[in-house]
This record gives structure tokens, C-alpha cells and sequence, in this order.
């Protein structure tokens, strides 16, 4: 009996790109729904992994690898990575035909742009996957709108209710957004998904990627290290020293080839800086945010269960914020933006900025709960009044911020009398 489609953020971005070009490519995390999706969008199937077909598959694709691409259109080609040599070969098929939507394909790794003679660029178009928001689970009510806030400055979410109570949140934030957890009844099991998830990307994935092999133990304890420096700046090295008086001594480099493939895998999913023209160079801080692709990895590596949480809110604040951000980029990437983090050697940080194309911008900072309102606040407004001084001094000519938002725990939605939004993560949607 099939199970029914439950429709995901990235839908309507995906039919929209299959109606200009020959073929879109899925990527992301193993488990979060790309071949669900292809299928969905789909009228023939291949399954380059299927057990007992995959040998003759990847031999006829060296051979004659036109005969894997018959089929009735849109194909999908799924976890085409096995089989790179296949990516020309729909690039030079999409040339000839001048067919849109003929191809979906989907791959758990970055490609490899070492094993592929063209990008693709202008035929093949790349969209990034990520597991379910808390909108797409149907645990966001989705009452205010994301798009809305960067369109209507005055917004008025006053009284606006969340559905999910603080235990709510942490169970779903140590559940994850694996669409696996949605078939399984016990809440207890759910939780089990992204143990699973970890001990295949620890035991199988990191050295099936490219066929080398590496210490399982050594990719758990780079996780547990990351893991307790998620949403913050930390160098490498930080990383390095926790790594090495946990485990043992491992050089620099070794560390950086593992978490490179970690990110590969869609493991790993760092954030960028916002660098406006609002300092000097010098003063902006321009490292990567350490972040993960779902927050459920952060406590299934840690070993903290729902209840542990309940009674430890500032060790919760930073998967809170993973949460956030995975939502968050899903939303603002179905708008065409991107997600980004604000951060000086003043000590000025704002947790994240969207950002849309046209150029506006929004200043968010999370907060669990109410008690840390005002410390959040008084970062947005601090950055917003060096950006409204600068430009009044012509010294910037970025725009002001659309909003200024703190994402919540709470329940409750409300506008404070100095402008900023208070926005539980489970109101929202794209």
C-alpha cells in the first residue's frame, strides 16, 4: 500500500526549474525525503543502488550508458554519484533534445567535480534538501509567514498562539525531521531514527563516499566535539584539542579531511557571515558558524534524551538554535534567499540574518524563553542603529533591516514597543 505524499517546502521550486531546464539535481542528507520527492515528480525510476541490479547498472553505465537514461521523462536517477560518467551524458542528452524536465536526480553527496567534464550549468539545476521543518511535520501552524514579515513592516502578530509547548519542542528537536520518524507510532522509537542515522554515516558512509577507509570511533568523536561547540565560532583547533584528549593525537589535516567529507554528506552545515559595509574589514568576523543539518544530531551524539533537556535550557538554547536555522534556511531558500550570522570583534553577534535577493535583510535573534528578551533585543536594535547612523552619514549604502525578530520556545507572538517580534519557531512558515 503506498503511503501518501506528504508535501514538502521544495516542491513548488522544483517544478518551477523542471519547466526551464533539462534536469534538476536534488542534493542532501541521506534519509531526508529526495527520493520520495523524485518519485513524486517522476514517471520511470532508476535505482542505481537496488542490491541486485546495482553491479550490471554501473557496468552498463561505462559501457553504454544511454540505455540507463530510456525511460519515460521526467526520469528520476536516483543517488546518481554512483555512477558520475552518467552526468554528461544527460548534459550532451538535454543539448540534444532540448527537452525541459526530462531528468531528476538525486545524490546523498557533493558532486565530484573531478569526475565530470561539465557543470552543467544551463541545463542542470542543483536544489539543496534538508529534513522536515516543523511547517512541513505539520507542528508549525504556520500563521505567520516569513515572505509576509519581509513585505509588511507593520505585520501584526499580536496574540498569535502557538501549538507545541516547551516539551513539544525539545522532543522534536531531539527527534529531528528524519520523515522516517512520521511511519512510527512510539515516540520513544522515534528517537531512534537519528541514532540510526549516525551509525550508518559513522560505520558505512564516511568511507563508502570515495572508498577509503576511516576510524568510525574518530568520526564519532569529531561529532561529539562539534557537537558541543554548535552555534558558535570556534576555531579549529578548539576542535582539534577536544578531539585529541578524548581519542588521540591526530594532526590538523586529518581532522580537516573528516569533517570535509562530514560535509559531503550533508552532516556538517555550516554558516556563513554577513559582511556588510558597516565596519572595517578587520572588525567583521568572517568564520564559519558550526552547525549541523538537523539539531536531532546533536543530541543523538551527545546522548541527552527530552527529559534531560527539560532540566538543562542553556545546553537546549544552542539545538534550539539548530532547529531554527534548519527551518529557517528552508523557509528563506523557497523565497530565494539565504541564511547568514552577524558577528564583530566589538562583541556585537546577531544570531542569524536572512537574506533575499533584492537586496533586504532581516535581523533575528533565537531565545528559548522569555528571560533573555531583552539581551536579544538590545543586539538587533544596537545593530540596526550602526547601520541607520551610517547611512545617515552616507558612509553604507546597504538598506535597513525589513524587521528585526526573536525567535521563541513560547508560545505567544507579540510586537515589543521598541519594534522587535517576538516569533515562536512554531508559528512560522516560508
Amino acid at each position: 500500500m503506498n503511503k501518501k505524499y506528504i508535501n514538502r517546502i521544495i516542491d513548488d521550486t522544483l517544478q518551477k526549474y523542471l519547466n526551464v531546464m533539462g534536469a534538476v539535481l536534488i542534493i542532501g542528507p541521506k534519509w531526508c525525503g529526495k527520493t520520495t520527492t523524485g518519485k513524486h515528480f517522476s514517471k520511470s525510476i532508476l535505482k542505481l543502488q537496488d542490491a541486485e541490479k546495482k553491479e550490471n547498472y554501473l557496468k552498463l553505465a561505462n559501457i553504454k550508458p544511454k540505455e540507463l537514461l530510456e525511460g519515460e521523462k521526467p526520469r528520476l536517477i536516483d543517488e546518481w554519484q554512483l555512477a558520475p560518467v552518467l552526468w554528461d551524458v544527460i548534459r550532451d542528452d538535454i543539448d540534444e533534445s532540448s527537452n525541459k524536465g526530462s531528468y531528476i536526480l538525486t545524490g546523498s553527496t557533493m558532486v565530484d567535480e573531478s569526475k565530470i567534464t561539465h557543470t552543467g550549468t544551463g541545463r542542470i539545476h542543483r536544489l539543496m534538501m534538508k529534513p522536515f521543518t516543523l511547517f512541513e511535520s505539520g507542528e508549525s501552524n504556520g500563521k505567520i509567514s516569513v515572505e509576509d514579515l519581509f513585505n509588511n513592516p507593520n505585520l501584526n502578530i499580536d496574540g498569535i498562539l502557538a501549538d507545541l509547548s516547551i516539551d513539544d519542542l525539545i522532543f522534536a528537536s531531539c527527534r529531528g525531521g528524519w520523515p522516517e520518524c512520521f511511519n512510527i507510532k512510539n515516540k520513544e522509537d522515534q528517537l531512534l531514527i537519528a541514532e540510526s542515522y549516525i551509525d550508518n554515516i559513522c560505520e558505512i558512509d564516511v568511507s563508502e563516499i570515495d572508498g577509503t577507509y576511516r576510524d568510525s570511533d574518530l568520526v564519532r568523536t569529531i561529532l561529539r566535539s562539534y557537537s558541543k561547540n554548535i552555534s558558535t565560532l570556534a576555531k579549529n583547533k578548539t576542535i582539534l584539542g577536544d578531539v585529541c584528549s578524548n581519542y588521540k593525537e591526530i594532526t590538523q589535516q586529518t581532522l580537516s579531511s573528516y569533517v570535509e567529507v562530514l560535509k559531503k554528506l550533508f552532516v556538517i552545515n555550516d554558516i556563513n557571515a554577513w559582511s556588510p559595509n558597516i565596519r572595517s574589514k578587520t572588525a567583521i568576523r568572517t568564520s564559519n558558524k558550526k552547525c549541523f543539518v538537523d539539531p536531532s544530531i546533536v543530541s543523538a551524539i551527545l546522548n541527552l534524551n527530552p527529559k534531560a533537556l527539560l532540566f538543562d535550557l542553556k545546553t537546549y538554547g544552542f539545538i534550539f538554535e539548530t532547529l531554527c536555522i534548519r527551518d529557517l534556511s528552508v523557509y528563506t531558500e523557497s523565497l530565494g534567499g539565504k541564511i547568514k550570522y552577524y558577528a564583530d570583534r566589538y562583541g556585537l553577534e546577531v544570531d542569524c540574518v536572512l537574506t533575499l535577493k533584492d537586496g533586504r535583510y532581516g535581523l533575528i535573534e533565537f531565545k528559548v524563553g522569555s528571560d533573555e528578551f531583552d539581551k536579544g533585543a538590545k543586539n538587533l536594535l544596537k545593530l540596526n542603529k550602526i547601520i541607520k547612523d551610517k547611512k545617515a552619514k552616507g558612509d553604507t549604502h546597504i538598506r535597513e533591516p525589513s524587521f528585526l525578530a526573536i525567535i521563541t520556545g513560547n508560545n505567544l507572538a507579540e510586537t515589543r514597543d521598541d519594534g522587535v517580534k517576538i516569533i515562536p519557531i512554531a508559528c512560522l512558515k516560508p
